[in-house]
């Protein structure tokens, strides 16, 4: 990976002037930081891409860590700006250093089209990121910005791989699922090349459960899987009238009913008739409720308010629309050419910065 000529001394003596000034910050200003952070949406997004540039730092100098993270960002602004454009509920981005960053939706796509499309996101808007850093590279002849750029056309490349749970994984639904069978060829060649062991997990990973979908396919049973929620009820009312309240450890089933709404989105109600209490939760996906749990009860007492937190489970089945994957044939042609074409304008830039860095060293 190119890097900006520096002397290595340099480089530490400055990334110590920097996290000794960081530190100072934050003893002197900690608690104004702590309480933009607890108010703000973006809190967390703020404090996972602020750690993560300090991982960064601590290798590469941070000029580099800081456009690295920020070409992350913009790629996860990508998934944010396409999920909204479908009505999907995304989180802000969470960065992890020396992994990437990550959204995640608060409800699945009911389709293969709808999943490849803000899958697309993410790699499009990445691009123009890596391009508009070019674009300063190109005008400032800076080697810090080529690579960075570089940077920023490989990762989109990388994402583009046909293999879950990476972009071109996803994407690959709404063109042919075929193409998971190069990803899991081709993935052995980018692990050998990459000797990466990040990757190589992540490629197990898409293996195992190719062999779960598709080869124990007729042999695999149903798998309950479980939902939780936690809700507060108030019961100010009942407690001052010495209604007994349930203990700690108390346990029962519940009785509940579900429904889905237009958009497909799937909810559960359930009761706890001696409380006169009814919650509804969003379920994460579509699928066959078998049973609602109340697994115990935390009592929060204030001078104002008498409450209950109810640890409340929810069994269910995932259910396998098959349908998921029946996508239009012109849908399909549109992925697949922008699909291409994305990754055969990404390594024609990386040819192209690679000739630039090349130019610079020579000089």
């Amino acid at each position: 990976m190119p890097k900006e000529d520096q002397k290595a001394d340099s480089k530490s003596g400055s990334s110590k002037w920097y996290l000794g000034s960081a530190a100072a910050l934050l003893l002197l200003k900690g608690k104004s930081l702590l309480a933009l952070l607890k108010f703000s949406k973006f809190g967390g997004a703020l404090f996972s891409m602020a750690a993560t540039i300090g991982a960064y730092a601590i290798i590469y100098p941070w000029g580099f860590a800081v456009g690295f993270v920020l070409l992350l960002f913009v790629h996860e602004l990508g998934h944010v700006w396409a999920a909204k454009r479908k009505g999907l509920p995304v989180s802000t981005p969470l960065f992890i250093p020396f992994l990437g960053a990550l959204i995640t939706m608060k409800r699945q796509p009911l389709d293969a089209q709808t999943e490849a499309y803000v899958a697309m996101g993410g790699p499009l808007l990445g691009t123009v990121g890596a391009m508009a850093v070019y674009a300063g590279a190109y005008a400032t002849d800076s080697p810090l910005l080529y690579a960075l750029s570089y940077v920023g056309f490989f990762l989109n490349l990388i994402n583009l791989l046909p293999i879950h749970p990476l972009d071109g994984g996803r994407i690959s639904t709404a063109v042919t699922r075929w193409l998971w069978l190069v990803g899991l060829l081709g993935g052995i060649v980018v692990i050998i090349y990459l000797k990466s062991f990040l990757f190589f997990f992540i490629w197990a990973l898409f293996a195992y459960d190719l062999y779960k979908k598709y080869v124990k396919q007729n042999k695999r049973e149903a798998k309950v899987l479980s939902f939780t929620q936690n809700p507060v009820v108030d019961v100010q009312y009942l407690y001052e009238q010495g209604y007994p309240m349930p203990g700690p450890e108390h346990t029962r089933r519940l009785s509940f009913n579900t429904y889905s709404d237009l958009e497909g989105q799937q909810y559960v109600t359930v009761y706890m008739e001696s409380l006169d209490v009814a919650q509804t939760f969003m379920l994460p996906q579509q699928c066959l409720v078998q049973d609602a749990w109340l697994n115990g009860v935390e009592h929060i007492s204030t001078p104002d308010a008498y409450q209950l937190r109810l640890l409340c489970g929810i069994d269910y089945i995932p259910y396998e629309n098959d349908k998921y994957y029946e996508v239009p044939a012109s849908s399909r042609w549109k992925f697949g050419i922008g699909y291409l074409g994305l990754a055969l304008f990404l390594m024609g830039m990386m040819y192209v910065v690679h000739q630039h860095i090349g130019d610079i060293r020579l000089r």
